[in-house]
């Protein structure tokens, strides 16, 4: 399978030791945010998802690498991919995610 990275960095994934670079095109998604409720004076607001720009069509044998919330946008496309857990150092500094998550088990 070919894994392009349409994220602003690149991803390591820590399990297998595998880096992909970004392809310099990222992957983004619209949002709106809708105000429902107020409590205790402070607006309680959904946020919705809006147009998603600079994704290529899905092709046979490619995952996309993207932004969850690109991800969570488009639930039907399968061939999309956003980071896993996040693995950090010592210091706390995210260094790597532990898989990737898709929407279709």
């Amino acid at each position: 399978m070919n894994i392009r990275n349409l994220t602003p960095h690149t991803i390591n994934e820590t399990v297998s030791g595998q880096s992909y670079p970004s392809t310099g095109t990222v992957a983004r998604v619209t949002t709106t945010n809708i105000r429902v409720a107020t409590w205790e004076g402070s607006p309680i607001l959904i946020q919705v998802a809006g147009e998603v720009t600079d994704l290529p069509d899905q092709q046979g044998g490619t995952a996309l690498i993207v932004s969850a919330m690109v991800r969570l946008a488009l639930p039907g496309r399968g061939d999309l991919l956003s980071p896993g857990d996040l693995v950090r150092n010592e210091d706390g500094q995210p260094i790597g995610c532990d898989g990737f998550v898709s929407n279709l088990g």
